[in-house]
């Protein structure tokens, strides 16, 4: 038996290519190659990944028991001042992510002050790396403390730098699934923050596919792949630790990203053809305000606004409300006013990424 307190810097002294593994990673690349090809199609890019990270924030939040719904994400995201803490925790997830993708895009690397970074985003503060003493993770059902991650400044630190090398620098030639694997279990064992150690480390996943060009886009997600299987993924983590068994581990990540990229293809699909379809419509029922700009801005969010439309177009703010009454009025839009003003919801994008986000 292992020591359960003990977090050995990487690489693991183990054989993680077993026959096992190698049998399941082809299929899992597969996946996710078909859906990075199939996003690259997709004009703008933004419109999707603003759908898909919406579900995630949703999902990873729920991890944590931050419980809320599309309804009131969408007022969150479009009122600064909208008062509804977990919807709020929601969209800063959501931030965290974004920022996150951009960073790793433009530095092609993830090190740890992005991490950190990141957390800040999630938690909206700026307590960093752990200090203080006394941290353990519990069975919520029992209370039972089932694991002490490492405790100290100096250790997380040793630890994050370790891990940071590991990350950047291929110098063990594993199939980059293997590691990302490797990589969330190491994460979450260090356990670097107060708050917020699962959000961060889900980020991470998806940023270390776009780091490695798997994806292009930040677009697969395993939390909702991790809710359905909760008891299986704490109680794998736990093992590793335990008994080192990291295969059993490694598959369930490797099926995660399989399962998921396939689940992602389908949700991408659907928004793409509703893309499209309402792009045909809005020529054939209002072709005098139809361009194909106007379609991208109705579906860069869940909802737009008169300054979008202004700004986006370069119309001026009569023209910009104009068309949105007219996109109202043929059922293209709903509007609601929350506090000063008046919010458009894109009714067709809404449904699609509700119905995606409530099939757990």
């Amino acid at each position: 038996m292992m020591d359960n307190n003990i977090v050995k810097p990487l690489p693991p002294q183990s054989d993680l290519e077993t026959k096992r593994v190698l049998k399941r990673l082809a299929a899992a690349h597969r996946a996710l190659a078909e859906l990075k090809g199939f996003a690259d199609t997709m004009p703008n890019k933004n419109i999707l990944i603003n759908a898909v990270t919406i579900n995630e924030a949703k999902d990873s939040s729920e991890i944590e028991n931050i419980i809320t719904t599309h309804d009131e994400l969408f007022k969150a995201m479009s009122q600064i001042n909208y008062n509804n803490p977990a919807a709020k925790e929601v969209v800063n997830y959501r931030t965290a992510l974004w920022n996150g993708y951009e960073a790793v895009k433009t530095k092609q690397m993830l090190t740890i002050n992005m991490i950190i970074e990141i957390q800040q985003y999630i938690e909206k503060n700026r307590a960093g790396i752990r200090k203080l003493p006394g941290t353990v993770l519990k069975n919520d059902a029992t209370g039972e403390v089932v694991y002490t991650p490492p405790s100290g400044e100096i250790e997380i630190m040793s630890l994050l730098s370790n891990l940071e090398r590991y990350i950047n620098d291929d110098y063990d030639t594993l199939d980059p699934l293997v590691k990302l694997a490797v990589i969330h279990h190491q994460f979450e064992s260090i356990h670097p923050f107060y708050d917020g150690n699962g959000r961060t480390g889900r980020i991470i996943n998806v940023l270390y596919l776009v780091l490695k060009e798997l994806l292009d886009s930040p677009i697969l997600y395993l939390s909702k792949y991790i809710i359905r299987n909760k008891t299986a993924y704490y109680r794998l983590l736990q093992e590793v630790r335990l008994k080192g068994n990291w295969e059993e581990w490694i598959l369930f990540m490797i099926d995660g990203v399989e399962e998921t990229a396939q689940e992602t293809l389908m949700l991408v699909k659907k928004i793409n053809a509703v893309v499209e379809a309402t792009a045909q419509d809005i020529l054939k029922v209002l072709p005098k305000i139809y361009s194909r700009e106007l379609v991208d801005l109705l579906f860069y969010e869940f909802y737009t606004k008169i300054v979008y439309l202004e700004d986006g177009l370069r119309v001026s703010r009569r023209t910009a409300a104009t068309y949105l009454a007219a996109l109202e009025e043929k059922g293209f839009l709903t509007s609601e006013r929350i506090g000063r003003e008046r919010i458009y919801l894109n009714k067709r994008l809404f449904e699609v990424v509700q119905q995606a986000g409530s099939n757990k």
